[in-house]
């Protein structure tokens, strides 16, 4: 700063601040710069300014005053309300402090005040009602209430019994003109003739709750059913006459009238009330008088009679029954099976009716039909497809009479299905193969044969399907014929049983000869070097156990090369540390030489290395001697 600014306004600031410091023991230095007294409601906050004010912030008041004055702020945000309709400025605009205790806050001119502009706006004869007829003293104008019993409720007639919404008829233009009120939006319309009925007529001594909505409660005295069809009038009169009644039977219900049901009078099927008792629909109901046949053909009139006339002849179909009438049944009278009123008694089989024509004297059974049509009792075609054994090739052969199967013709039912029933003589198994001569033999010729094996537990494929039967089936006893490899080929098998019965793993059926075992993706032992060219007995030497496909044998290399241990064990097992698959005299020079999994499954197994200071160093062999000291030290 200056020195000679400082030098001139010194003694000045000196002296403001010896009064600011004097005047701060009385009071605070923001009441001393307060431009007057508050209103009485913001007395309070005489001494803090911060409740209103913001320092060196004219904006932050306006958020101070909403903070405080709660309702209008929500006005405000919800844009309800007169605040809130009113355009974004500041309180200060309309409102202004620090003029007194008894200052008004806000002067508006009442006149000109924007009503349209609150949550009421003034309409018809509110326009030039005084304020102060709503507007209580001592309440804020907010607080007026909006509803119409609030000002009116000495004018209600109705004594609140029609509730509190009185512009559901009433409005603003004159308390006592009636609005044209839409009786269509209530739970009682007005059409028809109700349309042109005074309000009174229905209303009496103006309770309008309370009024029956029934046709019944106006029109009891016009019922000239005196009650007998209930007090649902509407079911079969309308609003726009009386007299005339607007029930469609046909439409209106689950039973139409027709014939003479349509000139019937009401009360003839309506005896009671038309409501509470629920009327049948059943012809005999009505017309069990007139039922000659005495109940006996049940309830369902219909069937036969129609409404046209109750003696007039039904059109009866007999097809529709259980027993359609085919042939020369169309032709009989009814009488001649329906031999008393009772139709359903009537018999539905055919000895009921022709046992006295039946010249098997019942030894074929009931089921005449299973050979005698309707056309003619003595025409005769049984159709043998439609039993449970067709005849088929050799059997359906005209020279086959009926009595070469049926031996009893009394009794063609228990007539056996089994080929061996008819066939046991030409049976040269002998019963060894069972009944089932089927599966081999048909029908066509019993000589030939027609056996799919495909269809066995063993399918034929390769050289099988060339061989003879009896090269497998060395009895007649084909099911007793082995399906193990083993069991045909045991003089085939050169391993003796080194790799046990299971010849499938690595042979064909196409030749015995060749065979194909992957030895990478079947066993967890990897072949590797000179492993590849080793043959299978040279590692598996033992027999396999009982049920086992092959013998266990070791994983080790000094399982198979112990004589090739020219250290006699001094080195351990681990052979594969030292010495490689493709050639077990060449020796590895590194370390990295080894797979990163087996050079782990080394370390693991580190107790088995003998320590470089046991090894003898002899002669030639300490160049090799010390490369197992390098490798050692590799290991550790």
């Amino acid at each position: 700063m200056n020195r000679r600014w400082l030098r001139r306004y010194m003694p000045i600031l000196v002296g403001v601040a010896a009064v600011l410091v004097g005047a701060a023991r009385a009071q605070t230095l923001e009441s001393v710069l307060s431009p007057g007294k508050l209103i009485q409601g913001h007395a309070k906050f005489e001494d803090d300014c911060r409740s209103c004010h913001v320092p060196l912030q004219r904006s932050g008041q306006e958020k101070l005053c909403l903070d405080c004055h709660k309702e209008i702020g929500q006005d405000v945000r919800n844009k309800q309300g007169y605040h809130g309709r009113l355009k974004p400025q500041a309180c200060r605009t309309c409102h202004t402090d620090h003029r007194g205790r008894d200052a008004p806050i806000a002067e508006f001119d009442k006149a000109t005040f924007d009503h349209t502009r609150t949550d009421y706006a003034l309409s018809g004869a509110h326009v030039k009602v005084d304020c102060a007829k709503c507007h209580v003293p001592g309440k804020k104008w907010r607080e007026a209430p909006p509803e119409c019993d609030a000002c009116h409720a000495k004018d209600d007639v109705h004594k609140g019994s029609l509730g509190p919404k009185c512009g559901d008829c009433h409005t603003e233009k004159a308390w006592k003109e009636v609005a044209k009120f839409d009786h269509g939006k209530t739970r009682f319309a007005l059409t028809g003739k109700h349309a042109d009925v005074k309000c009174g007529d229905c209303h009496k001594d103006n309770r309008y709750r309370e009024t029956p909505r029934t046709c019944i409660g106006c029109h009891r005295a016009d019922d000239k059913h005196k009650g007998q069809f209930g007090e649902k009038c509407d079911s079969c009169h309308g609003t726009r006459d009386w007299r005339t009644p607007t029930f469609n039977h046909d439409r209106d219900t689950k039973y139409p009238l027709r014939g003479k049901h349509a000139v019937v009078k009401c009360e003839s099927c309506h005896k009671g009330n038309l409501y509470k008792d629920k009327l049948a629909t059943a012809c005999v109901d009505c017309h069990r008088k007139d039922d000659k046949h005495k109940g006996t053909l049940g309830n369902e009139c219909g069937k036969c009679h129609n409404e046209r006339g109750w003696k007039e002849p039904a059109n009866f179909d007999h097809d529709k029954t259980r027993f359609p009438l085919l042939g020369k049944h169309a032709k009989v009278e009814c009488k001649s099976c329906h031999q008393s009123t009772v139709f359903n008694e009537a018999p539905s089989t055919c000895i009921g009716c022709h046992r006295k024509d039946d010249k098997h004297q019942g030894k074929l059974g009931d089921r005449c039909a299973d050979c005698h049509t309707e056309r003619a009792w003595k025409a005769s075609k049984f159709g043998h497809d439609r039993t449970k054994f067709r005849l088929r090739g050799g059997h359906a052969v005209a020279t086959v009479k009926c009595d070469s199967c049926h031996r009893d013709l009394t009794s063609f039912r228990n007539t056996p299905l089994d080929c061996i029933a008819c066939h046991k003589k030409d049976d040269k198994h002998q019963g060894q193969q069972g009944t089932r001569c089927d599966q081999c033999h048909i029908d066509r010729d019993w000589k030939t044969t027609a056996f799919d094996h495909g269809r066995t537990e063993f399918p034929l494929t390769g050289r099988h399907i060339t061989l003879e039967c009896k090269k497998c089936h060395e009895t007649n006893r084909f099911r007793d014929a082995r399906r193990e490899c083993y069991a045909c080929h045991k003089n085939d098998d050169s391993h003796k049983l080194r790799f046990g019965e299971r010849c499938e793993k690595c042979h064909g059926t196409r030749d015995w000869k060749l065979w194909d075992f992957d030895h990478d993706r079947r066993s967890d032992y990897k072949l590797e070097g000179a492993h590849r060219r080793a043959s299978c007995n040279a590692c598996h030497v033992t027999e396999a156990p009982s049920g086992k496909d092959i013998g266990a044998i070791s994983k080790t290399c000094v399982s198979c090369h112990r004589p090739d241990d020219a250290h006699d064990g001094a080195f351990g097992l681990l052979c594969e540390r030292c010495h490689v698959v493709a050639n077990w005299r060449e020796i590895r020079t590194r370390l990295g030489g080894l797979g990163r999994s087996r050079r782990d499954n080394l370390s693991k197994s580190s107790d088995h290395i003998p320590r470089i200071d046991s090894v003898r160093v002899l002669g030639d062999a300490s160049h090799f001697a010390r490369r197992v000291a390098e490798l050692h030290e590799g290991w550790q």
